[in-house]
């Protein structure tokens, strides 16, 4: 922990001593500590849009295991099934969310299921992909081995397959995390939608058109911190249930 706290502290010193050495004005660039004198005074304000912004990236997280779990799992039990809609899911991911979002929007006809929609689409994919890869990976000497006593598919998926699955499912959970979050955010930006229930990227929207750039600078410090948050906790999820049976979570207590 001790080299990246003292090259962040050096980097913002750098840049505080820059903005004051320069005499840029805070509209342009503000310093750090402009910064967080900013976040403290608007914290009443954007901590609420945290909330919307953060709301909408656990829903679409959620949505995104359900869906990504039970597609894996059906794909895994037909290949045929997994030929004919695997295409349709890498459409999906491939399409820029920026680019469907104002369809979504107008077909939704709700601000809410709409950017729901739109972080779903960017943080389905991963999940999807790592578990049918994690299912697939199942040593084959132990899928004949189940076959020849006799278990049922049933079997053979929950004691077998699922369990070789879940570090790649976790990998994948730690990717969607970030990218609920950045569909929220893009999703927000593409609807500009106002009000008290408005998320973090209509307040960085709105700083922007008020050139109050500490605040944009604030909004974006709790985004940033919000995507780590979400990283490390889908990390501590993965490391307690890996580390008691899987080699990379032993290898590290170890």
């Amino acid at each position: 922990m001790i080299a990246p706290v003292v090259i962040g502290v050096l980097v913002l010193a750098l840049w505080e001593f820059a903005v004051r050495w320069n005499e840029v004005p805070s509209y342009v660039l503000p310093g750090p500590l402009l910064v967080a004198q900013t976040l403290v005074a608007d914290w009443g304000t954007l901590s609420g849009s945290l909330w919307v912004t953060l709301k909408i990236t656990f829903m679409a997280l959620a949505a995104a295991v359900v869906v990504g779990v039970t597609l894996a799992v059906l794909f895994s039990q037909s290949k045929w099934l997994e030929m004919a809609l695997l295409p349709y899911a890498v459409i999906l991911q491939v399409t820029p969310v920026v680019a469907i979002a104002p369809l979504i929007i107008i077909w939704a006809d709700d601000i809410d299921l709409s950017l729901l929609i739109c972080a779903w689409i960017v943080a389905f994919f991963p999940i999807l992909s790592n578990t049918i890869l994690g299912l697939n990976s199942a040593d084959h000497n132990l899928v004949n081995l189940f076959e020849l006593y006799g278990a049922s598919r049933w079997q053979t998926l929950r004691y077998l397959k699922l369990p070789a699955a879940l570090p790649y499912f976790l990998a994948g959970l730690k990717i969607s995390g970030g990218l609920a979050l950045i569909g929220a955010v893009v999703a927000e930006f593409v609807a500009g939608t106002g009000g008290s229930a408005s998320g973090l990227a209509y307040r960085i929207l709105e700083a922007g058109y008020q050139l109050k750039i500490p605040r944009v600078f604030a909004a974006l410090v709790m985004i940033s911190l919000s995507g780590v948050a979400i990283f490390l906790a889908t990390s501590l999820i993965s490391h307690l249930l890996l580390r008691r049976w899987h080699e990379s979570a032993i290898r590290r207590e170890n």
